[in-house]
């Protein structure tokens, strides 16, 4: 498998894993997907809310990088986030429908890159303004562990909250 296969595998995989988590998620009241756990974005719809806008920062991050300008295109009309801990969709349902979207931009955009395109470096600036240039690969390797760590989270979560998503192994997706 080369890097390419790995990155539209990872994105594949986080597609899967979010519909498992936000199915089970519905199944919760609000007030349950509200609830302070004690977790590091407190309640579930939290870490949910935080997942998406760190996928958006980092996806409007990406854009800029000469190889993604187009497929990325569409996250032009939203404001990057400014606070990770937001609440930027109050409802789950609206909070869902955005992530599947997203979670399809992101497949349809690691379908568009090409193996050149991550020997590239990225030139962004961190939500603190500090500059950064770091390897376009590494951070797209950062961009998918950082998603698989708090879907860690979530599903230990949704457990404590009675609700097991079932399997999350990478390798249910590996031939």
């Amino acid at each position: 498998m080369n890097r390419i296969e790995q990155i539209a595998l990872m994105a594949t995989y986080n597609q899967w894993m979010n519909r498992k988590v936000y199915d089970a998620a519905a199944k919760l009241t609000d007030a349950e997907l509200r609830m302070d756990r004690r977790a590091f974005f407190g309640s579930i719809l939290g870490t949910l809310n935080h997942l998406t806008l760190g996928d958006t920062v980092w996806l409007k991050r990406f854009a800029q990088h000469p190889a993604s300008h187009a497929a990325l295109a569409p996250l032009s009309g939203i404001a990057a986030p400014t606070d990770l801990k937001q609440l930027a969709f109050a409802d789950l349902h609206e909070l869902a429908i955005h992530r599947a979207w997203l979670d399809r931009l992101i497949i349809d955009w690691a379908q568009s890159l090409r193996e050149p395109d991550l020997d590239l470096r990225l030139h962004y600036h961190n939500m603190r303004g500090v500059a950064a240039d770091k390897p376009f690969f590494g951070l797209l390797v950062h961009f998918f562990n950082h998603q698989t760590h708090h879907r860690g989270q979530l599903t230990t979560l949704l457990t404590q909250a009675g609700h097991d998503v079932g399997d999350t192994d990478l390798l249910a997706l590996i031939d």
